[in-house]
């Protein structure tokens, strides 16, 4: 199984448009991995996650066919994952010979309600509700979504996807919820690879703020090696950095030097 991270900040990017920090001051003093769009990742070339408004420059910047994908999967309604006015795009005099006529979009209610109320008629997409807990089942894939620790009301949700390995990809989260692990443990889930939400960097932040840093990630990893979610061969990143918290990617990479995490970066391609 693939794995590309095409974008892996913030709502406000890294640097962000219009901040003039010292983190951000860094990044554009030395770009390379220190520069961070919004948060996208694919799997394999047909399996998208959350669809930001850099998506377009995502396709132009890492080679990919947008017209091959056939699965899009969106985490929550924010605007660093769901930018719908691009959806207009697939149809019509925007789009010829496409090799996928119908891309397939899931997601919950509070992104189904932002694309409903941007987009009047459902051309060349063809949109689905999904809740927490429902397994989705794909050509190549089974999709499970669970529930996020996050925006209260949007019923954000994160994703066990399964193909011929298991990736947790879970971001814009905060600690996970105890019945989350407890249906890891139940269902027997074992993760070859795990993406973590590092928001919050090196700060201190409670397990409820929607996001997490590399402390909660430490004790969530515990709670799944106890519970055999993980072991020593699981890929481990960690993903979604904002300027307000994380230092630029060397930084980040000394911080958890001593634990067997990585630090994405815009365009990195893992093999699993």
């Amino acid at each position: 199984m693939k794995i590309r991270y095409l974008g892996t900040a913030a709502a406000e990017g890294f640097p962000a448009i219009f901040c003039n920090c010292e983190y951000c001051k860094k990044a554009r003093e030395l770009g390379g991995k220190n520069i961070r769009t919004r948060s996208q990742a694919i799997i394999n070339d047909d399996l998208l996650i959350d669809f930001p408004a850099d998506t377009y420059n995502h396709f132009l910047s890492n080679g990919i066919l947008g017209d091959r994908i056939k699965y899009l999967f969106i985490t929550h309604s924010h605007l660093d994952h769901l930018h719908p006015d691009d959806f207009e795009m697939r149809h019509g005099n925007y789009a010829h010979d496409m090799s996928v006529p119908i891309l397939q979009v899931y997601c919950s209610k509070g992104a189904y309600n932002k694309i409903n109320s941007t987009i009047e008629t459902q051309k060349g997409f063809e949109l689905k509700l999904i809740k927490a807990y429902d397994k989705i089942e794909l050509d190549g894939y089974e999709v499970i979504a669970l529930p996020a620790r996050h925006y209260a009301g949007d019923e954000a949700l994160f994703y066990i996807i399964k193909g011929d390995k298991t990736v947790l990809y879970a971001h814009d989260t905060g600690f996970f919820y105890e019945e989350v692990f407890e249906y890891f443990e139940k269902e027997k889930i074992y993760f070859d690879f795990i993406s973590l939400d590092c928001t919050y960097g090196p700060l201190c932040v409670a397990d409820d703020k929607g996001h997490m840093g590399i402390e909660n990630i430490q004790r969530l990893t515990k709670r799944l090696y106890s519970i055999n979610a993980i072991d020593d061969n699981t890929v481990k990143y960690m993903n979604h950095f904002s300027h307000n918290a994380n230092p630029i990617q060397d930084e980040l990479e000394k911080l958890v030097a001593d634990t067997d995490f990585n630090i994405s970066y815009d365009g990195e391609k893992i093999v699993i």
